[in-house]
């Protein structure tokens, strides 16, 4: 069984933020998820949740603090510094995190530096990951490292590479530290989907899907995903498997026609 989540900054777009919730809700959608938390008013968050019934699956890690922010968006998770502040960026996140009943943050490493070789910036990642480590796994919340394309979307970004990825995880070794494997971006990437998905599940914590070419929803494009769910399914990965992604066409209509690739 594939437990979809609808990104809601992407999805149902057709709508202001806030009524995303009830288009989702009214479109059989059965949790959503979002990017920075930082902007977002979490009371009303809070409430449309409980009044549709809809978990948020994964939000990315922020903070409200400028100082630190204005840190981390210099050093993202590639400096010597960088742990200094990235703990204080998912402690801060841990907290509406627990406030939200979100059970996934999701992180991205940032832009490759002049000023360091490659491996010093891998390093540094992993030193990320394991300063944070004991907090995520005291409040029982994973975080989640994604990989993504270079080729279309992310000129310049350190971590294109989900072998890399899995690496890191295994270096930090840490419980609640896992990978967000998107299936689009490595589709540009590598290739080689479900024989990585199955070699890696344990290593995984959440999905992302769109289609190539065009970032549109599932079933749409060259990757075969009634396959790829199913791959997923059979691997006993019981976890979220977010959507996304652009649309052809109302978002309530996509909406059916992925979760039909799912059964």
């Amino acid at each position: 069984m594939i437990n979809l989540s609808a990104c809601i900054e992407m999805l149902f777009s057709e709508h202001e933020f806030y009524d995303r919730f009830k288009a989702a809700h009214d479109a059989g959608v059965k949790a959503v998820e979002f990017w920075g938390w930082s902007r977002l008013d979490i009371g009303r968050i809070k409430e449309l949740k409980t009044e549709y019934k809809l978990p948020i699956a994964a939000m990315c890690v922020d903070t409200l603090d400028l100082a630190v922010k204005e840190q981390w968006h210099k050093f993202a998770m590639l400096h010597r510094e960088s742990p200094e502040y990235f703990v204080k960026v998912v402690e801060q996140s841990i907290t509406v995190a627990k406030e939200l009943d979100v059970r996934t943050l999701i992180v991205t490493t940032g832009n490759e530096r002049k000023d360091a070789t490659r491996y010093e910036q891998h390093l540094n990642v992993v030193r990320c990951l394991k300063a944070a480590g004991p907090m995520l796994l005291d409040a029982g919340v994973t975080l989640v490292l994604e990989p993504l394309n270079v080729l279309t979307d992310h000129h310049g970004y350190f971590l294109p590479s989900s072998y890399e990825a899995f690496a890191m995880i295994e270096e930090a070794d840490q419980k609640n530290v896992r990978v967000l494997y998107d299936v689009y971006h490595q589709q540009i990437t590598e290739g080689n989907l479900i024989p990585t998905i199955r070699k890696n599940i344990e290593l995984i914590g959440h999905f992302h899907t769109a289609d190539v070419p065009g970032r549109l929803e599932p079933g749409t494009g060259e990757i075969n995903y009634r396959n790829v769910f199913a791959a997923i399914a059979e691997s006993g990965y019981k976890k979220y498997v977010g959507v996304e992604s652009r649309v052809t066409k109302p978002t309530a209509e996509a909406w059916k026609d992925v979760a039909a690739l799912t059964v």
